[in-house]
């Protein structure tokens, strides 16, 4: 671990539909973590309906920091700083855990420290429960692809707190293909545990679906294979054929994973990287995990399932270096350093 100040987080994420605490040492020991999630209440839209997202999280935000301060056996004033995602994610949702996180540093006078999603994404590859021993942390430099639902990115880290993006997705993020696709083939939402467990009985090769190399960068797009999925299931409906939602499943799948681990590759190599750190709800993917696990090329750092979907414990990691590193503003939301968005 880098020589850092010692200190303990409490984290607040509410950036979509899950209301999340937790409570952290040092950057990476768990104490305590609490998701309440939202989705069977969201299921029925076949996604994330905004506002009924940020009621849910005005009735879950109090009981869910009072049970993780009691798992944790701590209260607020064994805190050395209060940390809550800042952004990106829906407004009215950002709304109820940022000002809940106001209300909690101001009582206790400790800082506020104001947390980018993406980066939490990132920082879950430190994390490790308070009762078990840690795994070796990332090595600098490193190349972190963020797959989430609505980005899709790769970032090189030279250090703490330092992203230099090296590719992006021109339209639509994996997570959302997924999502869309999903629907197309009559899979229920979450769109990515459901073609994960249709794909299984899948064959990958079934359909020859697109893949967007974008030769000469490490930019993503997916629309395009997205509108390929519906053209192959616009013709089988006019034959009168079932739809062979494994088949289709597996192969709209692969040619997701072949790109992001083709492409990640590419930039790990380009750059000289020691690690790779893949984030993100898509890396609980388990054909994606795999691909990068299966390599001896780079030691990779995936976070457990439990960290890879929105939760605050990585939000609580990136926020203890953000505080340990001085790179707080108090109560001034504002004025934290921006992510490149």
């Amino acid at each position: 671990m880098t020589d850092l100040k010692p200190a303990r987080i409490l984290a607040i994420e509410t950036s979509c539909d899950e209301t999340a605490c937790a409570v952290l040492e040092n950057g990476r020991a768990l104490l305590a973590s609490t998701v309440a999630s939202q989705m069977d209440v969201h299921a029925r839209y076949g996604g994330v309906y905004p506002e009924v997202a940020s009621r849910q999280h005005v009735l879950s935000i109090v009981p869910v920091i009072e049970e993780t301060l009691a798992k944790a056996h701590m209260t607020l004033g064994d805190m050395d700083a209060v940390a809550a995602t800042r952004g990106p994610g829906l407004a009215g949702s950002l709304v109820v855990g940022l000002n809940a996180a106001k209300g909690l540093a101001l009582g206790a006078g400790v800082p506020l420290v104001g947390v980018n999603h993406l980066e939490g994404h990132i920082y879950a590859a430190w994390l490790h429960a308070a009762n078990e021993a840690p795994p070796p942390e990332p090595q600098f430099p490193l190349v972190a692809l963020l797959v989430s639902g609505g980005h899709t990115e790769l970032n090189l880290m030279e250090n703490h707190l330092t992203y230099k993006r090296l590719g992006a997705t021109l339209d639509d993020a994996a997570g959302e293909a997924f999502d869309k696709v999903a629907r197309l083939i009559g899979l229920p939402y979450p769109g990515g545990p459901s073609i994960q467990e249709a794909a299984v009985e899948g064959d990958a090769a079934a359909f020859k679906f697109p893949r967007a190399w974008l030769e000469g960068t490490y930019n993503f797009s997916f629309s395009g294979l997205k509108t390929a999925v519906l053209k192959e299931v616009k013709r089988l409906e006019a034959q009168g054929s079932p739809l062979p939602v494994a088949d289709l499943a597996a192969s709209f799948q692969a040619a997701v994973v072949e790109v992001l681990f083709e492409k990640t590759m590419m930039a790990a190599r380009k750059h000289d990287v020691k690690d790779i750190i893949v984030g993100g709800g898509v890396s609980a993917n388990k054909t994606l995990r795999e691909a990068f696990l299966s390599q001896a090329e780079f030691k990779v750092h995936i976070p457990p399932l439990k960290y890879c979907t929105d939760n605050a414990a990585m939000v609580a990691a990136a926020g203890y270096f953000r505080y340990a590193l001085g790179h707080t503003d108090g109560m001034d939301i504002d004025v934290l350093p921006a992510w490149p968005l």
